[in-house]
């Protein structure tokens, strides 16, 4: 098999490169050229937000293309027509976070979307720049377009630094402030299962929306802490903290807690949500005990400093908040 990946050096990207380079396939990787890809791929340089920055894929012929662009959907849009072609699938890794909010429970891929469009630019939010990158691709390629639209995504490579920080907060020991309840169900997926799940489907051309991401209580929130805290070796001990305690102190979910969503309408979107079209296409999730100990063993290599994302914000909570919420609570 041949692949184009447009971009491929970071996260998901790259996991699919990997998977794809073990698998013996030929694999193109089209990237602005600011890190280093995989070893073994062919390398195409060119920023595609830039004036003739497609110009290295006016030619070459490939069975699948996968992107996982997530800014102004137009970048697709030229991508898309550009090599509809000459590329026989193409594969655009969205999010369900195009999903109008919030779906009730157990929501499918027939949820209400966003309104979007492929003629969008930069200007737009997360949720309509995915959305427009899946118009985008379903206007070039038809029923040749896959949407692999993902939930929550762990794993090594991880850039936005969620389970990270989990992982070097645990292994710092202490109190840590884990929140509540710690059989809070959680739907994920990690990048590894996401990108070979991509590269089977797309090779055996299917087609369509897919929310790929495990079944709701693949692990809970008390699975993943504790994992953390074997993994690392840590003498953390967590202090478990209902959901109303850390709303009432002001701490942010998802962002100063990452991962985390107290009981309730957003959570139930995120992490209960209709997986049965993706699991019956043929996604198979690891235990979440591989996905903590390889995601450990990454970030060690970076000194517990994980690369991030520069247009996304810090995740974590501050050191000084925790301790005064724990010394609060009667924990020293």
């Amino acid at each position: 098999m041949r692949l184009l990946m447009l971009g491929g050096t970071g996260f998901v990207g790259r996991c699919v490169v990997e998977e794809a380079l073990t698998r013996g396939w030929a694999v193109t990787v089209a990237h602005r050229g600011h890190r280093p890809p995989p070893a073994g791929a062919q390398v195409i340089v060119g920023d595609r937000t830039a004036a003739d920055g497609l110009a290295g894929l006016r030619t070459g012929d490939w069975d699948l293309a996968v992107d996982t662009w997530s800014g102004a959907p137009s970048v697709v849009r030229d991508a898309a027509r550009l090599l509809r072609g000459r590329v026989r699938h193409f594969t655009y890794v969205s999010s369900r976070s195009v999903y109008v909010f919030a779906p009730p429970a157990g929501a499918d891929e027939h949820a209400e979307l966003v309104d979007a469009s492929a003629d969008d630019g930069a200007d737009v939010d997360y949720a309509r720049a995915k959305r427009g990158g899946e118009l985008a691709a379903v206007d070039a390629f038809g029923d040749r377009a896959l949407l692999a639209r993902a939930g929550l995504i762990l794993g090594p490579y991880e850039d936005i630094g969620r389970l990270p920080w989990w992982l070097t907060r645990i292994a710092r020991g202490g109190q840590v402030l884990a929140p509540g309840p710690p059989d809070l169900p959680l739907q994920y997926v990690d990048a590894r299962d996401l990108a070979a799940w991509v590269l089977d489907t797309a090779a055996a051309g299917l087609s369509g929306p897919y929310n790929v991401v495990s079944s709701s209580g693949h692990t809970t929130m008390g699975e993943l802490l504790e994992t953390c805290v074997r993994v690392t070796g840590s003498a953390a001990r967590l202090r478990w903290t209902d959901p109303a305690v850390i709303a009432d102190a002001g701490l942010a979910p998802w962002t100063e807690l990452p991962i985390w969503l107290p009981p309730g309408e957003l959570h139930d979107f995120l992490h209960r949500g209709d997986v049965s079209r993706v699991i019956a296409a043929g996604l198979r999730c690891r235990p979440v005990t591989e996905t903590v100990a390889d995601t450990w063993a990454w970030l060690r290599g970076f000194d517990l400093q994980s690369p991030r994302r520069p247009d996304r914000p810090p995740v974590g909570l501050d050191p000084e908040r925790e301790a005064d919420l724990l010394a609060r609570l009667g924990v020293g």
